[in-house]
C-alpha cells in the first residue's frame, strides 16, 4: 500500500460530540429511563473517627417503599474497594476512618422513601481521637490508621552525592512550601445504575474515566467471575481525575442493591455528597535545598515531600511516584536526593487530580529556580536554559533522553511572545497597584511509567461496514479532553476518508479487553496506536482485494479523499468495501499498543521512568493590589510540546482549560479539611474561578515528535494546568518581592505579607 495522505491530521476540526452535548442530546447517567428504577442512597459516618458498635436497620427495612437495607454483613464477596492496595472497605463495619465513610446502604422507590429510610437507621458510634496532621502521622507514637503503620508509601531517588555537590557549591539555601487539597468540581456528579439481566449477569452504566476498574471492583464485591458484569461508560461530564477511582465505590453500591432488589438501581450523588466523598488533590509539604555555582549552574538538589493522602491509599502509591520522579524539575543536576511519604490522616482520601503529583513539586522547584536567579542577578529564563533537560541530558532518575525533548523550544517561543524582556524590567506601579511577570517551566513523563507499566497497553476494535462506513471501539473514555475527534482524525485519516464515516462507540468492557485506566494522558497515544494497529490490519486486506479488482500490485493501492486508487484505476471507498462483503473480505480487526518498557530500581530510584516526556513553559503576568491582596492574572502566555498536535484546535481548548483550572488553584481553590471535618462542604464555600476571571492566554504549540506516538504525538490533557500556579506565583513575587510558599496565594495571605504580619507566608 502507498502511505495516506494527510487530510485530517494537523488540521483543526469541529469536536464529534459537540452538536449532541449543546443540543442536550447526549445521553448522561441520569438521562437514562427512570421506568421501574429504585433509588439508592447511602448512609455516611458522622465522625472522621469513630468505633461502629451497632447498626439497627429493622425500622428502615419495615418502611413502605424501601425494597432493601444493605450493611457490611450483607456482602456476599470481598468487602473490599481498595484500587492498588487492599485497605478501604467498600461498606464499614467496625470503625470509620473519615466523614465520608459509608455504614449502610438503601434502595428504595423513592427519594423520600429513600431519605426516611437513611433517617430511621440507628448507628451507634464513639468518637476516637482523630489525626489530621500527617507530621504527627509519622511520628512512632501515632495510632496506625491501618496494619502497618501509617507511611503506607515511601520513594526515593539518589543520583551522584548530595553532599559533594553542596560542598561544591557557591550558593546553597533552602525553603519549605506547602500546597492544598483542589477539588476536581465537575460539572456532572457521580451517578451509575445497575441493571440486572435475564441470564444472571450484571449491566452497569456510569459516569467515570476508568472502566476496566469498575469491572474488577464491581466483581470482587459481588464475588462473581469478570464476565458477568459489563461496565458501559455513559457520556460523562469532566473528571478531570475525578471519576478514576471513586466510580468503583458508588458503581458497586449500585451493583449491591440491584443483585439484592433483582431490580435496576440508580445512584446519582448531590453536589454535597460529590464534594464529601471524592477523592481530591493531595496537600503536599515539600523541603527544598538547592545549590548552585555562582554561574548559575545548579549542582545539588535534595528534597523531602510528605503527602497527606487521608484515610485511605486510593491512586497514592503511583501519584507520589511521578511527585518523586519530576521532584527535581526539568533540568539536569548532577546531584539529586528526594524522599517521598505517603501517610494515612483520618481525612479525606486522595486520589488523582490532573497533573497526577506533579503540581505540587513544579510549585516547588519553580519557586526555587526563581529565587536562585535573584540571588545570583539572572534572569529566571536564562537559568532555565542553563540547567534545562535537552537531547542527550540524564534525568533526575538517570534516564538520559534520547526522542523528543521540547523544553528549549517551549521557553524561547513564551519568551518572544510575552514581551518578557520589556516587562521584566521594573515593575509598573501605582499608588496601590503593581504589576509583575514571572515564568516556570516543567516536564511531564506521558503513560503510566515503571510503577503503572503493567496496566500500560490499551486496545481497539475497528470493522468497515459494506456501505463503507466505520465503527471504531476504544477501551479509553471520553470524558470531554476531546479525545474521540482525535482518535476519528486519525482513523479517518488512514482510510483516506472523511470524519462522517467513523463512529466512536461507548467505552464497554465488553467491546475491548482490559485497555487500562483512562489517565496520565495516554489517551491519544494509546487509544491512536491501538486503533492505527486496528486499521492496518483492515487496510491489507481492502488493499489486497482491491488490487485484485484493479489488477495491480496491493502496494499500488492507495486511499485519498474517499477514493481507492492503484494501477491506473480508482473506485469510491464504498464500492470497494462492498465488493470485499461479496467476497468473503474481513474486514474488522482488533488493534493493540503496549508502552515501550520502562524501569525504576526502588533502592537508588534510578532508570527509564517514562518513555517519553512533554515538557511546557507558562509565563504569567498580574496585577496586585497592595492594599487587598488581591491578585488578577492579566495574561498567561503558554507554550506546550505536544510532539504533534492532531487536532490544533482542541490542544489550545486544552492548554486554555488547564490554564484557567491551575489559575484557581493557585489563586483561590481551597478544599478545607480540619480536624477531619470539611469547612468547604458546597459550591458556595469551595471556590473556583468563574468566566470573569479569566485573563488573555496565548497559546503556542511546539511539536517536538516522539517516535512512539502516533503521527508524531505525546499527551497533552495534563500539562498546561502543571506549571500555572508556578508562574503566577513568581510573577507575584516580581511585583511584590513576596515570596508566597503556601499555595492558594489569597487576598487574606498575600495582604498579611505584604504588611509583614505573617513570616511564614
Amino acid at each position: 500500500m502507498k502511505p495516506t495522505q494527510t487530510e485530517l491530521v494537523g488540521r483543526p476540526v469541529p469536536r464529534i460530540d459537540a452538536r449532541s452535548k449543546v443540543t442536550g442530546q447526549a445521553a448522561y447517567i441520569a438521562d437514562l429511563p427512570a421506568e421501574g428504577v429504585l433509588i439508592g442512597r447511602m448512609l455516611l459516618s458522622r465522625h472522621p473517627h469513630a468505633r461502629v458498635s451497632r447498626i439497627e436497620t429493622g425500622e428502615a427495612r419495615g418502611l413502605s417503599g424501601v425494597r432493601a437495607v444493605i450493611t457490611a454483613g450483607d456482602i456476599p464477596g470481598d468487602n473490599q474497594i481498595g484500587v492498588i492496595l487492599p485497605d478501604q472497605p467498600l461498606l464499614v463495619a467496625e470503625k470509620a476512618l473519615w466523614i465520608g465513610d459509608c455504614l449502610a446502604l438503601v434502595a428504595a422507590e423513592s427519594e423520600s422513601a429513600a431519605e426516611e429510610a437513611l433517617e430511621r437507621i440507628r448507628v451507634d458510634e464513639q468518637p476516637l481521637p482523630v489525626i489530621d496532621d500527617p507530621e504527627k502521622a509519622m511520628q512512632d507514637t501515632a495510632a496506625p490508621l491501618h496494619p502497618g503503620g501509617n507511611v503506607h508509601t515511601y520513594l526515593k531517588i539518589r543520583k551522584g552525592d548530595v553532599e559533594r555537590g553542596f560542598a561544591a557549591s557557591d550558593i546553597v539555601f533552602q525553603e519549605t512550601f506547602h500546597t492544598q487539597r483542589q477539588e476536581h468540581a465537575y460539572l456532572e456528579t457521580l451517578g451509575a445504575v445497575a441493571v440486572p439481566q435475564g441470564d444472571g449477569s450484571l449491566q452497569v452504566f456510569g459516569s467515570m474515566q476508568c472502566p476496566f476498574y469498575v469491572q474488577k471492583g464491581v466483581a470482587g464485591v459481588l464475588g462473581w467471575p469478570l464476565n458477568r458484569v459489563r461496565v458501559v461508560q455513559t457520556t460523562t461530564g469532566g473528571a478531570f481525575g475525578g471519576k478514576e477511582d471513586v466510580p468503583s465505590e458508588i458503581c458497586a453500591f449500585a451493583a449491591l442493591l440491584a443483585v439484592r432488589t433483582g431490580c435496576p438501581v440508580r445512584m446519582i450523588l448531590s453536589r454535597e455528597e460529590d464534594l464529601r466523598r471524592s477523592s481530591k488533590r493531595h496537600p503536599m509539604t515539600i523541603d527544598y535545598r538547592m545549590g548552585a555555582s555562582k554561574d548559575g549552574r545548579i549542582l545539588s538538589a535534595q528534597v523531602r515531600v510528605v503527602a497527606d493522602t487521608g484515610a485511605y491509599a486510593t491512586i497514592s502509591p503511583v501519584v507520589l511516584y511521578r511527585s518523586t520522579v519530576h521532584a527535581a524539575g526539568p533540568y539536569e543536576i548532577p546531584n539529586v536526593n528526594v524522599d517521598t511519604y505517603g501517610v494515612y490522616t483520618h481525612s479525606t482520601p486522595n486520589g488523582a487530580f490532573r497533573g497526577f503529583g506533579t503540581p505540587q513539586v513544579t510549585f516547588a522547584h519553580e519557586s526555587m529556580i526563581d529565587q536562585l536567579a535573584d540571588r545570583l542577578g539572572m534572569d529566571p529564563i536564562e537559568i532555565r536554559l542553563k540547567n534545562g533537560l535537552r537531547t542527550g541530558s540524564a534525568t533526575a532518575t538517570g534516564q538520559v533522553l534520547t526522542d523528543s525533548v521540547g523544553l528549549e523550544e517551549t521557553l524561547l517561543k513564551a519568551r518572544q511572545e510575552s514581551g518578557w524582556q520589556e516587562r521584566r524590567g521594573v515593575p509598573q506601579t501605582s499608588s496601590t497597584l503593581r504589576r509583575g511577570i514571572g515564568a516556570a517551566t516543567m516536564f511531564y513523563g506521558v503513560s503510566l511509567g515503571a510503577k503503572g507499566w503493567s496496566l500500560d497497553a490499551a486496545a481497539a476494535s475497528a470493522q468497515v461496514h459494506r456501505d463503507g462506513s466505520i465503527s471504531v471501539a476504544t477501551g479509553c473514555t471520553e470524558m470531554g479532553q476531546g479525545a474521540q475527534t482525535v482518535i476519528a482524525q486519525m482513523a479517518a485519516d488512514r482510510l483516506g476518508l472523511g470524519l462522517d464515516r467513523i463512529t466512536l462507540l461507548p467505552a464497554d468492557t465488553s467491546r475491548v479487553p482490559d485497555s487500562g485506566p483512562t489517565v496520565a494522558s495516554r489517551t491519544t497515544v494509546f487509544s491512536g496506536n491501538a486503533v492505527l494497529d486496528a486499521l492496518e490490519k483492515i487496510a491489507a486486506n481492502l488493499a489486497a482485494a482491491a488490487a485484485e479488482m484493479f489488477e495491480c500490485r496491493p502496494r499500488e493501492i492507495s486511499f485519498e479523499a474517499g477514493q481507492v486508487h492503484g494501477g491506473g484505476r480508482s473506485a469510491p471507498f464504498e464500492e470497494i468495501a462492498e465488493q470485499c462483503y461479496l467476497r468473503n473480505v474481513h474486514l474488522a480487526a482488533e488493534g493493540w499498543y503496549v508502552s515501550p518498557p520502562c524501569s525504576f530500581d526502588n533502592q537508588t530510584g534510578q532508570g527509564d521512568a517514562y518513555y517519553v516526556y512533554g515538557y511546557g513553559t507558562q509565563i504569567a503576568e498580574v496585577e496586585v493590589d497592595l492594599e487587598t491582596g488581591r491578585v488578577r492574572v492579566l495574561r498567561i502566555t503558554a507554550a506546550h510540546d505536544v510532539g504533534r498536535a492532531i487536532n490544533p484546535q482542541g490542544v489550545r481548548g486544552q492548554i486554555e482549560g488547564g490554564v484557567v483550572q491551575g489559575m484557581g488553584y493557585g489563586l483561590m481553590e481551597n478544599f478545607q479539611v480540619i480536624g477531619g471535618q470539611i469547612m468547604t462542604p458546597d459550591l458556595a464555600t469551595y471556590i473556583i474561578p468563574t468566566a470573569q476571571d479569566v485573563p488573555l492566554i496565548r497559546s503556542i504549540i511546539v511539536e517536538a515528535a516522539s517516535s512512539d506516538g502516533p503521527h508524531g504525538a505525546k499527551g497533552l490533557g495534563e500539562q498546561p494546568l502543571i506549571p500555572t500556579a508556578a508562574a503566577i506565583a513568581n510573577a507575584v513575587a516580581h511585583a511584590t518581592g513576596i515570596r508566597m510558599r503556601t499555595l492558594p496565594i489569597g487576598p487574606e495571605a498575600l495582604r498579611r505579607a505584604i504588611n509583614g504580619e505573617d513570616e511564614k507566608r
